[in-house]
């Protein structure tokens, strides 16, 4: 990996994808999230929010868009596939700025500072692939937390109990990490919920793998993942203290109980199998850590850095005999 910083003049512009499906309740608090009422420090950021909709039987309500402050832009896709990779295809090809974030998964809350950090991690990296790590709202990850009554009540409930959006950065108070972000910053996660990278190592990579037909993708995130991060003299970059919260909504995989979860995966593996001859497997590279210590962005260092205290001491306490 090359880690030599790249020093620029100009602050890198974004154009933020964000696939939605059927998510009538959860997109318009993602889509806020990530809008200038929410997001701090991005007065000098030029960035775009392309929402594709990969083909939910009622649109997003225009006026809810209109409200939203910045630049999005809504398409709804007419007869869209069951996966989710051509609608990201699709948002990349709409994009009108160097650099693309793709949320592939859109019932999923941004942190405040993350376009800002994001953006700053760009600037200071050659071939930069920027990672976050991915929490899901509640008490414990989904498919366990469904089995006990977590719901989309108590998830509003719990939501409104830390005040948000007023103060994003309480997520972390009432989040557990998502299986597939299991060692939180300290290593490479199975996959990155926000990935932001150069509009060339996007074209590079041929985009997403539309060979990963299954509804919800199957392992087309964690495949474009791999292939990004195995990719020559790029620097992956987690941005510490800032991350995405995934809300339930019956989601393929994140809402699925638990005990039917393994049967869900062992078609993800196969269909991989087929694709590429050999297994998924993750690729040994640690990835630099990266945040901005600045006024508007020490709170998700201080929250993070409490939720790790926290993770910590509780596997302390389960070593004990």
């Amino acid at each position: 990996m090359n880690t030599a910083p790249k020093i620029t003049s100009r602050v890198p512009s974004i154009s933020v994808v964000v696939i939605v499906y059927n998510m009538h309740r959860e997109a318009p608090k993602t889509l806020l999230s990530l809008s200038r009422a929410i997001q701090v420090g991005v007065e000098a950021i030029d960035y775009e929010v392309i929402v594709v909709d990969n083909g939910s039987e009622k649109p997003l309500a225009k006026v809810m868009l209109d409200e939203l402050h910045g630049d999005f832009r809504y398409y709804h896709l007419d007869d869209a596939p069951p996966s989710p990779a051509f609608a990201v295809n699709f948002g990349a090809r709409k994009a009108k700025y160097p650099n693309l974030a793709i949320m592939i998964d859109g019932a999923r809350i941004a942190s405040p500072g993350l376009i800002q950090t994001a953006s700053s991690a760009l600037s200071k990296f050659r071939r930069p692939i920027v990672t976050t790590v991915g929490f899901h709202l509640g008490p414990e990850i989904q498919t366990q937390s469904i089995l006990n009554g977590y719901d989309k009540d108590v998830e509003d409930k719990l939501l409104d109990s830390v005040g948000w959006p007023q103060n994003g950065y309480r997520l972390f108070e009432i989040s557990a990490l998502a299986g597939s972000s299991k060692n939180a910053w300290l290593a490479l996660g199975n996959e990155s919920n926000f990935t932001v990278l150069p509009q060339s190592i996007f074209l590079e990579l041929h985009g997403y793998e539309e060979k990963f037909d299954l509804p919800g993708g199957g392992f087309v995130n964690l495949d474009f993942f791999r292939r990004a991060c195995e990719l020559e003299k790029v620097t992956v970059v987690s941005l510490f203290g800032e991350a995405t919260f995934h809300q339930v909504h019956g989601g393929i995989m994140t809402n699925r109980p638990a005990p039917k979860v393994g049967r869900e995966l062992a078609k993800y593996r196969e269909q991989y199998r087929k694709i590429y001859g050999f297994d998924f497997a993750l690729p040994p590279i640690k990835p630099v850590l990266y945040c901005r210590p600045d006024a508007a962005t020490v709170p998700g260092i201080i929250g993070a850095s409490k939720f790790l205290a926290r993770e910590f001491t509780s596997l302390n306490h389960e070593t004990v005999p």
